[in-house]
């Protein structure tokens, strides 16, 4: 169960650091829809699953690698706010934790890609789940693309359950600019298993242009719009 309390204290204190550290911009092309919704984005660094839900004043549940569900103290406040553990082999699957959660009309956000992008530039292929969560449940995906200099990127080692080291690519300040697509509505059979990697490459598709307009935008290169949700 989250702790409503706890997940808007952290969010008002993220959104704080985001307007004293980031120059943070976002460009909508339309407005969230209501009820259940997906949010895929790409995913240049490990800072992207705390800025996501600045996007709403909704609460959203982010699927988000179980290594970080590992690291002392960090762990019990992922899971007291919601957020959904990614653990390869566990007993429980997060799709499926994430399919409840949809269709209970509750917004989920996911980072396709299933790992952090590759530091050189561009993206992962994308994994079927996004696609297979709309299909199975209904719910529209938002496309959102994130952009910033990802060679400001600083590689941060952690400690987690065990002893083991666990390495990410965080962004700690600078401008970050993110571009909100229209909702995207995927139909089908989710395993069929052609049907879905196509509409995958798609939706990967969809995001990578947006993470490009995020980032003509930062260099000034189209109108630096910025709507409110």
């Amino acid at each position: 169960m989250r702790n409503r309390f706890l997940y808007r204290l952290t969010r008002a204190a993220i959104r704080t650091y985001a307007q004293l550290l980031f120059k943070l911009r976002v460009h909508w092309r339309a407005p969230l829809p209501a009820g259940r919704k997906l949010i895929a984005a790409n995913h240049p660094s490990c800072i992207d699953p705390f800025v996501i839900p600045l996007l709403t004043k909704m609460e959203i549940s982010i699927l988000i690698t179980g290594k970080a569900f590992t690291i002392p103290l960090f762990s019990g406040l992922l899971r007291r706010c919601g957020q959904i553990p990614v653990v390869p082999g566990s007993g429980r699957d997060a799709l499926d934790e994430a399919r409840e959660r949809l269709e209970l009309d509750e917004t989920v956000a996911i980072f396709p890609e299933g790992h952090i992008s590759p530091q050189e530039g561009g993206h992962l292929p994308a994994r079927p789940g996004a696609v297979r969560l709309a299909m199975l449940t209904g719910a529209p995906i938002v496309p959102v693309g994130i952009y910033y200099p990802r060679e400001k990127n600083v590689r941060i080692s952690s400690r987690i359950t065990g002893g083991e080291e666990s390495d990410g690519y965080w962004y700690l300040t600078g401008p970050y600019q993110l571009t909100v697509g229209e909702p995207m509505y995927f139909s089908g059979d989710p395993d069929d298993r052609q049907q879905v990697a196509e509409a995958s490459v798609h939706l990967m598709e969809e995001i990578d242009h947006l993470a490009e307009e995020s980032r003509l935008r930062m260099h000034r290169l189209i109108p630096a719009t910025v709507s409110a949700e």
